[in-house]
């Protein structure tokens, strides 16, 4: 099986086509990292998205949400779906409002919907759960029926996809260079701060030790 996932008729990019990606290697690594997915579907005849979260098993994307949201049952009905995930990673500052930008990692899924039940459902949940913070499923209490009736999953083939990413020095127009104007990149990323514990419930005592989980999330910044 080859490792490029395109380009393909749907996400093929074209504006800036240098800064695209069709490895899978570089798609999964910003699939992985990005903290939730837009899912785009029609509604109404009206194209629409919303957040959700998402997780990856080999070329699978595992979509989770509402039975009842308009987005996901349009998506069920088509039996095809696009996400996108952007990763931001700071600002790119040239000597020009023109070339300014962000930095950032990005990246577009098009494949084939289907309908995740039964155990595999619940098995694809835990996925969830660890996907937002590794080892947690291990800590918290199992799914209950009425849970896992409130929550849809979806399963989308990666049939196609691509990435783009900008990155690196500004794209300053030589004229511009010379001119006493301060350019360059500001580089962000994501930090957790002190957790804060509940209050109420067994909590209230103070006694419940932080969880293996969050001290690796901590360690690990």
């Amino acid at each position: 099986m080859s490792s490029d996932l395109g380009p393909g008729p749907h996400t093929k990019v074209r504006r800036l086509a240098a800064k695209a990606r069709y490895d899978e290697a570089t798609i999964f690594s910003i699939l992985d990292e990005a903290r939730m997915c837009h899912v785009a579907g029609v509604v109404g005849g009206l194209a629409m998205a919303v957040p959700t979260l998402h997780a990856r098993e080999g070329r699978t994307l595992y979509l989770h949400g509402s039975p009842s949201n308009a987005i996901f049952r349009s998506v069920l009905e088509s039996r095809r779906v696009c996400c996108s995930v952007t990763i931001y990673d700071g600002l790119r500052l040239a000597r020009s409002g023109f070339e300014s930008s962000i930095a950032y990692r990005s990246a577009i899924v098009v494949g084939a919907a289907s309908l995740v039940e039964g155990d595999e459902k619940r098995r694809v949940l835990n996925l969830f759960v660890d996907a937002v913070l590794p080892g947690r499923s291990l800590e918290v209490r199992a799914l209950s029926e009425q849970e896992l009736r409130m929550t849809l999953v979806l399963a989308v083939s990666i049939d196609e996809a691509s990435a783009k990413i900008s990155s690196g020095p500004t794209d300053d127009a030589n004229d511009d260079l010379e001119l006493p104007i301060w350019s360059g990149t500001v580089p962000a990323r994501l930090q957790f701060g002190d957790p804060i514990p509940s209050a109420d419930g067994a909590m209230s005592s103070g006694a419940v030790p932080l969880p293996a989980s969050v001290r690796r999330l901590l360690d690990q910044q």
